[in-house]
């Protein structure tokens, strides 16, 4: 076959047919000349992070979809029923996104920057806002997060460029460039979600046994670890709660070095607990509670509780509000605590506004406020310590909270007036005589400021979304190493879901490798099989009117009404319909006797002989491979 094609293209050169060359050859030159297009632009793969999907107390919350494979769209598009919509967090509203459920999106990819430092703070706030209610409502549209890339900006401004088209007044250019401009396809590479099974909340306790004897006060010191966002893999929690572990930490290296020293080892027991699953309703304090006040006999929440102390949120800010459910009453341990955090920061901090917070548990709610309403419920005096206001601050749980917003001046204040109040509780210093604006931590004693910016720099390089730390990963192992360096019987907790009546349930697909491919639309199909065909047409209509043999029968020889073949090879008799279909496969031999009717035309690149007269006579000898462009005969 490839010899005849070769044979073909070989006559059509010889014979000069120069139309027919021109359409045959043109394409291959232009595909040829014409520059490649780059694999970068073809095709693009990114990371691309997921909505947060989880059931909490019998509720869904979140995305409930994963697989995505359509067509790209940005959001100005006019139509987005089944495309995947792109924007950028800079247009990204609440309005936008209902927009684009209700229309039956296919998925929402929303761009953020690669730093998060340059957005505006407009910005960041009005998304902190936006974050709970995207979660507060199921949907079954993929929901995914990436962060920009040049690439993927490309990508973006392409799209952008072909939904903009779509709103042109000309129906016309609307058609023609639909058919023309580039697509992408967006593909993800992962399965639909599943529920993770067994699934274990780790929390890490650890303790300064006070002197004295076996009844002494305890006070507990509580922060979880964990954070929360509208994507888990992107959720580092800096200030929410990396502020609160990172004094939890400093207070339990300051407080080892006291309990050190017999002359400085207080009457009290501190306990300190890192508790995970915090953004979760606080699942790790819940069952550490259980655990030591009903299935255990003695334990240091059992015996004497002065008060518990929860750090969440204290890294930003001029403001420190000490959030109880009931307020304190005079001559308790907790009252004492809470005159102490207001001397120490009128006399040492000026600048800082303390004020306490009074809020009654919501037993109706299904989400507690603030950690403390996990021991208040269990009636153990507890409170809160928070820059924030309220409970329902989007700072909390938001994937904006990065390092860049936490204050290390801010955060190293906050831990002194902290420490320093504790101190003053803790040895009695008030009582003693000690003036209020005589600090404690000073020289060797003195709180580190590299220490906690050390500590925040860990905290914050990973995600801590509570789906996502292993109870065998390098986070927990490295806390719970940290821990064992200042405190005693440092040991882990573990919280495993109900399998019958689970209280939450983690699901898996939430980060994945996303493909733009670059396609056409399905019109272009259509207008390209017009143009092949058209092409094809065109060709054949050369083939036709340029190369033919002109066959002329001699008048001295007599006139037959069907050609006949004659000749060593015998004879043959056809019609002359089915001579010129068919004409194409006969190979001839040198010597053959041809008898024609009146007129017939062949195309010449029929032949694998080809035509040379050598008599004027009815004997016409053929010679190979010497075609002639026209074969005029006569017999």
């Amino acid at each position: 076959m490839l010899e005849e094609a070769g044979e073909v293209l070989e006559n059509m050169l010889k014979a000069s047919c120069l139309p027919l060359g021109f359409i045959v050859f043109l394409p291959a030159v232009l595909l040829l000349v014409a520059p490649p297009l780059p694999a970068a632009d073809a095709a693009h793969e990114f990371t691309v992070y997921r909505m947060q999907q989880y059931d909490l107390q019998g509720q869904p919350y979140g995305t409930r979809n994963a697989v995505l494979n359509t067509e790209a769209r940005t959001i100005d598009a006019d139509v987005l029923s089944r495309r995947c919509v792109l924007v950028r967090l800079l247009d990204f509203s609440y309005e936008r996104y209902q927009r684009a459920l209700r229309q039956s999106a296919g998925a929402v990819v929303i761009i953020l920057p690669r730093t998060m430092a340059a957005v505006p703070q407009d910005v960041i706030r009005q998304f902190m806002e936006i974050e709970p209610e995207m979660l507060a409502m199921e949907t079954i549209v993929p929901v995914y997060f990436a962060v920009e890339d040049d690439a993927l900006l490309s990508i973006y401004e392409q799209t952008q460029a072909a939904s903009a088209s779509q709103g042109s007044a000309s129906a016309a250019e609307v058609l023609l460039h639909t058919a023309t401009a580039n697509g992408f396809q967006m593909v993800t590479s992962g399965v639909q979600s599943k529920a993770v099974s067994d699934w274990l909340i780790t929390s890490v306790e650890g303790r300064l046994t006070g002197l004295g004897g076996e009844d002494l006060p305890t006070i507990v010191i509580v922060a979880h670890y964990d954070a929360f966002g509208v994507a888990p893999w992107l959720s580092h929690g800096a200030d929410s709660n990396g502020s609160g572990i990172s004094v939890l930490l400093e207070l339990a290296r300051l407080f080892s070095r006291l309990y050190t020293y017999k002359r400085t080892h207080a009457a009290y027991n501190l306990l300190f607990f890192a508790s995970g699953g915090g953004k979760f309703n606080y699942q790790g304090t819940k069952r550490w509670l259980e655990d030591n006040l009903d299935h255990t006999d003695s334990s240091l929440l059992q015996d004497n509780v002065a008060f518990v102390l929860c750090l969440d949120t204290v890294g930003r800010g001029d403001s420190l509000h000490l959030h109880v459910s009931k307020p304190p009453r005079e001559g308790t341990l907790q009252h004492a605590f809470l005159r102490e955090l207001e001397t120490v920061a009128a006399h040492q901090f000026p600048e800082v506004r303390f004020s306490m917070v009074h809020k009654k548990i919501n037993l109706a709610e299904d989400m507690l406020a603030w950690e403390h309403e996990r021991f208040a419920v269990r009636r153990l005096p507890a409170f809160t310590l928070s820059h924030l206001q309220s409970h329902r601050d989007g700072q909390r749980s938001s994937i904006m909270d990065v390092r860049s917003r936490v204050d290390s001046k801010t955060l190293t204040r906050n831990t002194r007036l902290i420490a320093e109040a504790l101190t003053r509780v803790i040895y009695n210093l008030t009582e003693k005589g000690t003036p209020p604006d005589m600090p404690v931590f000073t020289e060797q004693m003195q709180i580190q400021q590299e220490q906690l910016d050390s500590v925040m720099d860990w905290l914050t390089t990973q995600p801590r979304a509570a789906q996502l730390v292993d109870k065998d990963g390098t986070f927990l192992s490295t806390l719970e190493h940290y821990l064992s360096r200042y405190l005693k019987e440092v040991k882990p907790h573990h919280v495993k879901a109900d399998k019958r009546d689970p209280e939450f349930v983690f699901y898996d697909q939430l980060k994945q490798v996303m493909n733009a491919y670059r396609v056409k639309p399905a019109i272009f199909d259509l207008l390209l099989a017009v143009c092949i065909g058209a092409y094809l047409g065109m060709a054949y209509t050369a083939v036709q009117g340029q190369c033919h043999c002109r066959l002329f029968s001699d008048p001295h020889v007599p006139h037959t009404t069907t050609p006949r073949l004659e000749g060593g090879s015998g004879s043959s008799s056809n019609s002359g319909a089915l001579w010129s279909r068919h004409c194409r496969s006969v190979s001839f031999n040198c010597g053959v006797s041809l008898y024609f009717p009146s007129m017939c035309q062949v195309p010449c690149w029929a032949y694998r002989c080809s035509c040379q007269a050598e008599t004027l006579g009815p004997a016409v000898h053929w010679s190979k491979n010497k075609p002639p462009r026209v074969c005029v005969l006569r017999l």
